[in-house]
């Protein structure tokens, strides 16, 4: 039997039983589907359809993915044939049910602002060792004879489903979704609806790897046209323009209020203003080139975070830093990292690196810790792939590669019940100025420690009136990120009330920031967008 006939046996197609209208399955081992006109949920009874509820309407979240899709991985053709949405407290996500020529299905799911591509898996027959039901974020475990890290716990229900799926989802049920990840770069996925959980073991992909064909604004890659929707700013009223298709936070370009967009773009949008009147050193938008995760393309910033850590006590030094997202449609995300100790460039990895404590390992890289600290975002700009809220707060480990490999960085960061692995290497200054083909005459304020004063008073190429101007506007950065992160303004306002211009100005500062001048985070980040 040639393939194209192998699909078309596979096919079987009824009438809903609700609105009569044609429901096809592609694969004969689907219990179910959704009907595409009136939601219906449908089970197969025999050689008809059986009715057993409603699906909630799926919100519009601009995935490039749809239904019909089709691609290739490791030689083996697929499609796209069903959906789910699912929601949690921190967002929602999609997990789209993959039809391969072969008869297997699979799952491409959403993943830090890049996919994972996962199969039922194999197991030794053997019970799950470890207890499930207690695991934490960062909790080693032992499953079929091997180590793994426990990623995330989160407490998930299916909120709506769209086509053919290879089960019956129940959309009332909260279940507990346990993710570990490996050394190798998997994901092991626990479907607790079961005891012992079924399992699903997945590894990263990306979309242009699998020459998908039918993508939804094709020929705009995975910039999606969310511009013609009607959105409005909650605060202010202004419009709303996300430009990415994966965006669960923006910042309204008119009032700097973060709006909350994890929930879809048909509900109530949740917001919290900000103030701020300082720009980044590298204006949203600016597209620059640079070797990232050892690939050398385009990125594009899309958003901007400040943050600071917090220190135990009041005797040590508070640290300040810089985040530009960095977006490339084709490799998904990654972070330029402004700090004291100068720039670095780092990406969510899919795995967990081997071992604990002062010292692990990735894909043969020795590192060593280096910081350990809280942290909180204090103000945001543009567009983000997880759900962003006032003061977020994470748990931060820095790690520095040994020997030869002293520019490696890796960094372990925990928010609530998830850890997020990053890792990429420094950069010099000279490298972020001449991708993002900064002025010259600006160039000094790129430049960090004790090379910022030294290259700025000797340059022949600049002036030196201008340079003394630009150092002394550094330091007033500096200064208002203090503000922001660790005055609250209490003094003023005892001084002078609360009504008076002096507090009110103090207020604002509190959100201002500038360059971050002491070490810390390499690429940490507040997530929420992971693979479950």
């Amino acid at each position: 039997m040639s393939q194209e006939d192998a699909k078309s046996q596979r096919a079987w197609r009824a009438n809903c039983s609700f609105c009569g209208a044609p429901v096809e399955f592609r694969s004969a081992a689907s219990p179910m589907a959704v009907c595409s006109y009136c939601r219906s949920t449908l089970v197969r009874d025999g050689e008809t359809l059986r009715r057993i509820g409603q699906s909630a309407e799926l919100f519009d979240d601009h995935s490039p993915l749809q239904l019909g899709v089709t691609g290739r991985h490791q030689g083996e053709g697929f499609a796209l044939i069903g959906r789910l949405q699912m929601a949690a407290d921190d967002g929602t996500w999609n997990e789209w049910h993959a039809l391969f020529d072969n008869g297997r299905s699979g799952w491409l799911s959403e993943d830090n602002g890049a996919y994972v591509l996962g199969f039922d898996a194999a197991t030794s027959g053997q019970p799950i060792a470890f207890d499930w039901t207690k695991s934490q974020p960062g909790q080693s475990a032992v499953i079929d004879g091997r180590a793994w890290s426990v990623a995330s716990v989160v407490q998930a229900s299916v909120k709506a489903a769209q086509g053919e799926l290879a089960f019956l989802p129940d959309f009332k049920r909260r279940l507990t979704v346990v993710e570990l990840r490996n050394p190798q770069g998997e994901v092991l996925s626990l479907d607790t609806r079961s005891d012992p959980p079924t399992r699903s073991l997945g590894r990263a992909v990306r979309l242009p790897d699998l020459a998908l064909v039918g993508l939804r604004d094709e020929h705009e890659g995975s910039v999606s046209k969310v511009q013609g929707q009607a959105m409005a700013c909650p605060n202010c009223g202004a419009a709303l323009a996300p430009k990415l298709d994966s965006t669960k936070s923006i910042t309204c370009a008119s009032c700097r209020s973060v709006v909350d967009l994890s929930k879809g773009l048909g509900a109530d949008l949740d917001f919290y203003r900000q103030d701020n009147a300082l720009a980044p050193l590298i204006p949203l938008g600016s597209t620059g080139v640079l070797t990232i995760d050892g690939k050398k393309d385009s990125w594009q910033v899309v958003g901007y975070q400040e943050r600071c850590d917090e220190p135990d006590s009041q005797e040590e030094e508070q640290t300040f830093w810089r985040e530009y997202l960095l977006y490339n449609r084709r490799l998904g995300f990654a972070f330029l990292v402004d700090a004291e100790d100068g720039w670095s460039a780092v990406r969510p990895i899919t795995g967990a690196p081997l071992g604990r404590g002062d010292k692990v390992e990735w894909q043969g890289v020795s590192y060593k810790k280096r910081f350990t600290y809280p942290a909180k975002t204090t103000y945001v700009l543009g567009e983000f792939f997880w759900r962003v809220y006032r003061d977020q707060r994470t748990y931060n480990t820095d790690y520095v590669g040994q020997g030869s490999n002293a520019k490696a960085q890796l960094n372990r960061e925990q928010t609530g019940n998830e850890v997020v692995w990053s890792a990429g290497s420094a950069l010099e200054a000279n490298t972020v100025i001449a991708a993002f083909r900064i002025n010259p005459a600006d160039a000094s304020q790129f430049r960090r420690g004790s090379t910022l004063l030294s290259r700025a008073s000797t340059s022949s190429s600049w002036n030196g009136n201008v340079s003394s101007w630009l150092i002394i506007g550094m330091v007033v950065l500096m200064v208002l990120v203090m503000f922001s992160c660790s005055d609250d303004c209490s003094d003023v306002r005892q001084t002078y009330g609360s009504a008076s211009t002096e507090y009110q100005q103090c207020k604002s500062s509190r959100g201002s920031g500038g360059g971050r001048y002491h070490g810390g985070s390499w690429g940490g980040y507040s997530s929420g967008g992971s693979h479950k």
